[in-house]
């Protein structure tokens, strides 16, 4: 049995990623089980997740259910239990992080369910298993790519969790599992014999399920304008603690893939470290389906970072 806890390349000791919703509660509620990127995954083992500040929008939502819908119907799998609420600025839960492939690798590996192999649609795919989330999701800022939790949202988040009733919950098959970092891009693409014979029947129906969630995630590469913001200079290569201002562009996601989501967003505290964007959900509040979780007041949070109930 895979034990929990960060296999790293890099210099993490509790990892998270930060994401736009819905695609953030739908991994941590196990219905996504691939995580697109543009860059390899740099670690294994558990991974947090934080939901960015952007308020998704019905379309977007109704998008990529349609799109998990259509792509799970391939397998007979009808019954998903999607989320009530897609809260941002939030710490949503964790998965594990098995291994990382390319899109054409994991679109060609018959050991694995269609639904799946459809679910890639990016240059690297990481592969997550065990999703767990917070019974009550942490307010919190995000950053750009992987970063560390701070160790006091640490300590309380980890003692919060509970497991997810995911609709098909998977096992990837690792090529050596002494190794963790074994399932790797490359790793398995001399044992694909005929590629052609691997791909998938498509109908009208998933063909339009797939093309909507592209363009559902077309919405965060439009605006490509670069943005100044000043964070702490708390990364893991580095030990500065002053802050630093960085050019960061908007939304960056590279041709065809079904999401980036990595973009460093704004956290929905009132002290916040760097500059507010324009658009954010400050400016107005969210339709009641995307309402923020009731059980996240700034009183729950403080008292379970003090390992106490909430009053």
């Amino acid at each position: 049995m895979r034990k929990g806890g960060p296999r790293k390349e890099g210099n993490y000791t509790n990892p998270c990623l930060t994401m736009h919703q819905p695609w953030a509660s739908l991994l941590v509620y196990g219905i996504k089980r691939i995580e697109g990127r543009s860059w390899p995954a740099p670690i294994r083992g558990r991974l947090w997740i934080h939901a960015a500040s952007k308020v998704p929008d019905e379309s977007t939502i109704k998008a990529m259910e349609d799109f998990y819908r259509e792509i799970y119907a391939v397998n007979g799998i009808t019954d998903i239990k999607f989320p009530e609420h897609y809260p941002v600025s939030r710490l949503l839960g964790c998965v594990e992080v098995v291994g990382c492939l390319t899109c054409e690798e994991l679109v060609q590996w018959e050991a694995l369910p269609e639904a799946v192999r459809l679910e890639g649609q990016t240059n690297f795919c990481w592969l997550c298993e065990q999703p767990k989330k917070l019974l009550v999701p942490f307010e919190m800022r995000g950053f750009q790519r992987v970063y560390n939790l701070e160790k006091k949202i640490y300590e309380a988040a980890v003692r919060g969790l509970v497991p997810v009733d995911s609709p098909a919950p998977l096992k990837f098959p690792l090529p050596n599992p002494r190794d963790p970092f074994s399932l790797k891009p490359g790793s398995i693409a001399a044992s694909f014999q005929n590629p052609k014979a691997s791909a998938i029947e498509k109908t009208s129906s998933l063909s339009a399920a797939i093309a909507g969630a592209r363009a559902a995630a077309t919405q965060f590469s439009k605006d490509q304008n670069i943005r100044t913001n000043t964070i702490p200079n708390n990364t893991p290569d580095s030990t500065s603690t002053e802050p630093k201002t960085i050019f960061i562009e908007d939304n960056r996601i590279p041709n065809g893939n079904l999401k980036e989501g990595s973009i460093e967003e704004n956290s929905a505290s009132k002290q916040s470290d760097y500059v507010e964007e324009e658009g954010s959900s400050r400016r107005s509040q969210p339709p009641a389906r995307l309402k923020q979780d009731p059980g996240a007041p700034s009183k729950i949070f403080a008292a379970a970072l003090r390992g106490l109930k909430p009053s």
